[in-house]
């Protein structure tokens, strides 16, 4: 089947990562987030000091404690970082010898039973379900699963590059995911991807896929809409395409390996390549050779411009610190310019040089004019992103601009206004179980009210997931 996405919008930032891969497996501390998974609740199985092999339980969920959140390496606990009213916000393991190809644990031989092998081995969180982006239930069965191999947001990294020698263990994987289901499995693939092609389909649930368009083609839940629409009551699985290789890993050899390939990329980044870490790695030396300056820990471009570390793309990822932790999920960093300065004259300033969705700046009336011809694009000119806004919050009014963006058969900003005075049946009515925070993210880079759209869909989930336990 062929998708064919119209309305979005890709965002021309510089620092595309290299096709050229790095050994980052000397970093020595890794963190697990209870943080990075939505409505968990963990309780705490280690304490600082204490030694843990890869593999081995750190926390559990609560609420079902068959879903376990494991070390990724063989170490210590080094740290047990806590927030507010004592909030688990990391469990930090520092890595020790051997090396970390050879700390994996192996769990027997070729395993049969996909469930029992991710709720023993952790990978089960890694599992998301839509609606609400939480850990599914072990008991539950999804009508369908979705796989996006097509990320289409900024920066994001070259799927196909990720999986580069791993397609046998990928291939497993999904085996190994459409036992979970009665349902179809769904993988999508841009048009000249090769991993498509190589990828055999032996199991008849499995279909492929194609996907056509500007961002956000590649997001899971634009995918979701148009090939398993969610209605109330109803699951739709999704799981990133390493995960699923490290599932096939440990499903064909019953070895542990939460390898990670990371692509490190942004217009601050000096030499935007990609790394072979693990999953959960300290950024810290990542971050250190890419910006690198006498002040570090205080970040500095070439222009003496402080610069932002997001785990993570720009429009839904999160800001760490230089030397934080990757997210559960994340195989980008991005690097940019912090926004902290004030344009002389603003808006009234022709703004050449500053990407114009709204054409408030001559560069959203030349550029299309400059780079387009009868037969297609001539070029793609690249800008520097920074963080700036540009404008302090206004009132959230109509302009129509949600709509040229958002590929959903719903009307965003009415959806929106109804997250906002929390009307749960109007909020359903209007679609709010197909769509997650980052649906939006594009509607937030464009509105001209500066509203911080995607903290108030999270809470309207959040809302809606407490009213259904």
């Amino acid at each position: 089947m062929r998708i064919i996405i119209k309305k979005g919008l890709d965002l021309p930032i510089g620092g595309t990562a290299e096709r050229r891969l790095t050994d980052a497996t000397h970093i020595a501390d890794y963190a697990v987030k209870p943080t990075d998974f939505v409505g968990l609740q963990p309780r705490l199985q280690v304490a600082e000091g204490d030694s843990v092999e890869a593999g081995g339980v750190l926390f559990v969920d609560k609420n079902d404690e068959r879903i376990r959140f494991t070390s990724p390496v063989t170490g210590r606990v080094k740290a047990i970082v806590r927030g507010e009213k004592r909030k688990l916000l990391a469990v930090v393991v520092e890595h020790t010898p051997p090396p970390l190809r050879g700390t994996s644990p192996n769990f027997g031989e070729e395993l049969a039973d996909a469930k029992e092998a991710m709720l023993r081995s952790g990978l089960w969180s890694l599992l998301r379900q839509r609606p609400f982006g939480t850990i599914p239930s072990p008991d539950s069965k999804p009508k369908a699963i979705v796989i996006s191999c097509c990320d289409t947001a900024p920066l994001a990294p070259d799927c196909d590059f990720l999986l580069q020698g791993r397609e046998e263990d990928f291939a497993k994987g999904l085996e190994a995911l459409a036992t979970l289901t009665d349902g179809p499995l769904h993988v999508c693939f841009r048009p000249e991807q090769k991993l498509a092609k190589q990828l055999t389909a032996q199991n008849s649930k499995l279909s492929t896929h194609t996907v056509v368009g500007p961002h956000p083609a590649g997001n899971v839940g634009t995918l979701i809409a148009r090939l398993c629409p969610i209605n109330k009551g109803e699951q739709v699985w999704t799981m990133n395409p390493q995960d699923i290789a490290t599932l096939g890993h440990l499903m064909r050899t019953g070895e542990y390996r939460l390898e990670r390939i990371v692509a490190v990329a942004g217009p601050s980044a000096r030499n935007p390549h990609y790394y072979r870490t693990l999953a959960g790695a300290c950024v810290e030396s990542l971050v250190k050779e890419q910006v690198m300056n006498e002040d570090y820990p205080v970040l500095a471009d070439d222009n003496l411009r402080e610069t932002r570390v997001i785990s993570g793309n720009v429009l839904s990822g999160e800001t760490i610190a230089p030397d934080g932790f990757l997210g559960a999920y994340d195989s980008l960093l991005t690097i940019l310019p912090e926004g902290d300065y004030y344009d002389f004259m603003g808006w009234l300033m022709p703004g050449l040089k500053k990407f114009s969705f709204s054409k408030t700046f001559l560069s959203g009336i030349v550029r299309p004019i400059s780079l387009i011809s009868p037969i297609g694009p001539i070029c793609h000119i690249n800008y520097n992103f920074d963080t700036n806004v540009h404008g302090s919050v206004r009132p959230l009014v109509f302009t129509g601009n949600f709509e040229r963006v958002f590929p959903f058969d719903i009307y965003p900003l009415q959806l929106l206004k109804a997250c906002i005075i929390g009307d749960i049946d109007l909020m359903e009515k209007l679609g709010i179980y197909e769509v997650e925070p980052e649906d939006f993210a594009l509607c937030e880079f464009i509105d001209t009210s500066k509203t911080d759209i995607q903290p108030i869909v999270r809470e309207a989930l959040e809302k809606l997931r407490k009213e259904a336990i």
